[in-house]
């Protein structure tokens, strides 16, 4: 996976109980958009985030 500054990034539960998660990508501390990525979540908690098979990065939107 890679990722950059600024896009969003969505965890996907993995449990009906449970919701999705997204936030912003604010760090990318891997070489070449690598993970770790410091991402704050939209309920406002920031958190080190080593992706698995349930994330998925959403990039800028054309022209942004």
């Amino acid at each position: 996976m890679k990722a950059s500054t600024g896009e969003r990034l969505y965890v996907h539960s993995r449990t009906v109980e449970q919701a999705d998660r997204a936030g912003v990508i604010l760090e990318v501390r891997g070489e070449n958009g690598a993970p770790p990525y410091l991402v704050r979540f939209d309920d406002g908690h920031e958190r080190l985030v080593y992706p698995g098979t349930d994330c998925e990065v959403e990039g800028h939107p054309a022209g942004a």
